[in-house]
């Protein structure tokens, strides 16, 4: 599985949510809504999730063990610091 395309859309109201992002996998499969949060360890991620009939929210779509879950971070954390450093596009 190859991460092949990772979109970065900065938020820049205050607050813990820095960005959502979308990453397609081996130019087939989309997920959207990942959110690259800051913590107090630092920035992760959090995987699309859905609020249930209990009031939880339930992932749609992650990874099945942490060596995934770890290189899907890694690359959207990296995409996330080079759209940081990009200037910001205004939108009309």
């Amino acid at each position: 599985m190859q991460i092949t395309d990772v979109r970065v859309r900065r938020i820049t109201k205050e607050g813990k949510m820095k960005a959502v992002v979308s990453i397609t996998i081996d130019d087939e499969f989309v997920v959207h809504d990942i959110k690259v949060i800051e913590g107090e360890k630092g920035l992760f991620i959090a995987m699309p999730s859905k609020k249930a009939t209990d009031g939880e929210y339930r992932d749609i779509a992650h990874p099945i063990n942490s060596s995934t879950r770890e290189n899907i971070q890694q690359i959207i954390l990296d995409a996330y610091e080079k759209a940081l450093s990009e200037p910001e596009l205004l939108e009309d």
